[in-house]
């Protein structure tokens, strides 16, 4: 990763098939919270920009900004849903915690700093149990690629 400067990363986040009737909300912060910019039966969709600051020891991305929640090392987005998500009357609290580690370095690489790229985690919305997705996610339940955004 480069390492003289801060550049963004565009990141969508899209949960596929996720429960009827649940709100959803990307945690920015430690108490804010970003409404989705599409919000289907299918899909709801999140856009967030991270900032890659220099690269850690170890080569990986150092992701910050306001979305990247926990240690340089160890950084992750929340998803948040029903009560968590700013929704009231609803029986469900839940966090997904979408590992940042997770994204490949070439498409960290191939996108960072492009206005018209971005990386995509296609996320599976429902639980087991009925309930919106949470805890941490792991492959098969996500997966990155990129994708084109519109300049």
């Amino acid at each position: 990763m480069q390492t003289d400067q801060a550049r963004h990363l565009q990141l969508i986040l899209t949960l596929q098939s996720p429960p009827s009737g649940v709100d959803f909300a990307v945690q920015c912060g430690r108490d804010g919270l970003v409404k989705p910019f599409l919000a289907t039966t299918d899909v709801v969709s999140f856009a967030i920009t991270l900032a890659l600051g220099p690269s850690l020891a170890d080569g990986s991305p150092n992701f910050r900004g306001p979305f990247a929640q926990g240690t340089p090392t160890d950084r992750f987005v929340y998803v948040n849903s029903g009560f968590y998500a700013g929704q009231m009357g609803t029986p469900w609290e839940r966090r997904a915690k979408i590992k940042l580690a997770g994204i490949p370095i070439e498409l960290a690489e191939s996108a960072a700093g492009k206005p018209d790229a971005a990386i995509e985690a296609r996320i599976h919305g429902t639980m087991k149990d009925g309930g919106p997705v949470c805890a941490s996610v792991r492959p098969p339940q996500i997966s990155w690629q990129m994708v084109t955004r519109p300049a």
